[in-house]
C-alpha cells in the first residue's frame, strides 16, 4: 500500500532524485559544453523557478510554474542588454519584442509560464520592479516585460489561473547562478514534447573566448518525426503516445520557447541571426514547426554593457559577421543537446482530467542508440 502511495505522487508530482542528463545516458553530441553544460555558464546569467504542483479539492490538478532568466543576475533591470528575437512559427507568445525589434535592447528578465498566465506574469514583473526601487518620483515605471508561453492544459488546469504574482516573485528573487534544474519544474512543469514529459532543459558550448548558453521550454511535437542523436527514435518508442495514440490524425500544436545567451560582442541584428540558428537544432530533433506550433526565440549578449548606460554618445564592440560561423554553430549544438536534457530529465506525470504523460524510458532509448552504434564510446 505504502509502494503504491509513492507511485501514484510520483505520478502526480514528477518527484525523483537527482535527475540524469543526455551525457549520463550516453548520448553523443557535438561540440565542447561549459563546465556546467547550462546557460549560466555565460557569467552573470541566473536562472529560477517556481513550481506549483496541487490537487485542488474539488479535482482540479495544478501542474504549471514560472521560470525566469535574468541576463545580469539581479542587475537586469539596471542595465540592459542587445538583443534579438525571432518567431520560426508565430502560433504563440512572447510579449515585449516589437520595442525589442526597433530598440535592440532587451530590458529585464525572460519570462516562461503557460499560455493563460502571460498576462499574470507580465503584470508582476513590472510590480516586482517598481518594489525593488525601480519607479521614479511618481511611482511610474515604463516597462514592457519579455514573458513567452507554451501551453501545459494536457496536464494543467490551465483554464484555473493558477500562476500569481507570489509564484513570479518567488523565481524572480529565487535566481541564481550554478547548475539548473530541468524537466518538470518552474514553466515546463507540465509540458510534454514528441508526446513524451518535457519541461526545461538547458545545455552550453564554448567556442573560443566565447560561451553560448540555451534554455528551452519544449512543449512541441509528435512521436514519429523525433531523432535523437541521428536516430529516428520514435519509430522504435511507440508506447505512451499522448497525442496520436487515442486519434492517428492529431497534428503538432505544440510550442517551444529557445532562449540563446552568450557573451560574445554582438549587436542587435547579429543576435536576431543567432536566434535564427537555434532552429536548425530544433529541426535536429524532428521538429518542422507545425502550423500550431509556436516556436519563438531570443538572444542576448552580456557583453557591452558600458555600451548600454544611457550616455549621450555610445560605443560598442563586436565580433565580425565573417567570424560569427563558430556562434552559429554552437547556437545548434546547445539548442539539440538543451531539448534532449528536458526530455531525458523529466519523470511521469499524471495531471488534470486523469491525463498523463510518460517520460522518455531511459533504457529503451539507450537500447535503441546502441543498436543504431550511437553511444558515445565507452557506453
Amino acid at each position: 500500500m505504502v509502494r503504491a502511495s509513492l507511485l501514484l505522487l510520483a505520478l502526480a508530482t514528477g518527484a525523483s532524485a537527482a535527475e540524469p542528463r543526455a551525457r549520463d545516458l550516453g548520448i553523443p553530441f557535438e561540440g565542447q559544453p561549459g563546465p556546467l553544460n547550462a546557460i549560466t555558464d555565460v557569467a552573470g546569467v541566473t536562472v529560477g523557478h517556481a513550481t506549483v504542483v496541487r490537487d485542488e479539492a474539488d479535482g482540479r490538478k495544478v501542474r504549471t510554474g514560472v521560470t525566469a532568466v535574468l541576463p545580469r543576475g539581479q542587475a537586469s533591470a539596471a542595465t540592459p542588454v542587445f538583443g534579438g528575437w525571432f518567431a520560426l512559427n508565430g502560433n504563440g507568445e512572447m510579449t515585449g519584442t516589437a520595442w525589442l525589434e526597433e530598440s535592440g535592447q532587451l530590458e529585464g528578465p525572460v519570462m516562461l509560464t503557460n499560455t493563460h498566465s502571460v498576462g499574470v506574469v507580465r503584470d508582476a514583473v513590472i510590480a516586482e520592479r517598481v518594489r525593488a526601487g525601480g519607479a521614479d518620483a511618481t511611482g511610474y515605471w515604463w516597462s514592457l516585460p519579455v514573458v513567452a508561453e507554451t501551453w501545459d492544459g494536457h496536464l494543467n488546469d490551465i483554464n484555473g489561473f493558477h500562476v500569481t504574482p507570489a509564484h513570479v516573485a518567488e523565481a524572480l528573487r529565487g535566481a541564481k547562478g550554478g547548475p539548473v534544474a530541468e524537466g518538470n519544474v518552474g514553466g515546463g512543469t507540465g509540458m510534454v514534447c514528441h508526446e513524451f514529459k518535457c519541461g526545461i532543459g538547458t545545455a552550453s558550448r564554448v567556442r573560443g573566448n566565447y560561451t553560448v548558453g540555451v534554455l528551452v521550454q519544449a512543449n512541441y511535437g509528435l512521436r514519429d518525426s523525433l531523432r535523437i542523436a541521428g536516430v529516428p527514435v520514435g519509430q522504435f518508442l511507440r508506447n505512451d503516445r499522448v497525442y496520436t495514440e487515442p486519434n492517428p490524425l492529431a497534428g503538432d500544436t505544440g510550442s517551444i520557447i529557445i532562449i540563446v545567451a552568450t557573451d560574445a560582442p554582438l549587436l542587435p541584428h547579429q543576435l536576431k541571426r543567432l536566434a535564427r540558428r537555434a532552429s536548425l537544432g530544433l529541426a535536429r530533433l524532428g521538429s518542422y514547426a507545425g502550423n500550431g506550433s509556436g516556436d519563438i526565440f531570443v538572444a542576448f549578449s552580456t557583453a557591452n554593457a558600458e555600451a548600454l548606460d544611457g550616455g549621450e554618445l555610445e560605443q560598442a564592440r563586436f565580433v565580425g559577421n565573417d567570424r560569427m560561423d563558430p556562434l552559429f554553430e554552437a547556437t545548434v549544438q546547445a539548442t539539440e543537446e538543451a531539448i534532449t536534457n528536458a526530455m531525458v530529465a523529466a519523470r511521469d506525470m499524471q495531471g488534470h482530467g486523469g491525463n498523463y504523460a510518460r517520460a522518455i524510458d531511459h533504457a529503451a532509448l539507450v537500447e535503441v542508440l546502441r543498436q543504431h552504434r550511437r553511444l558515445a564510446p565507452g557506453k
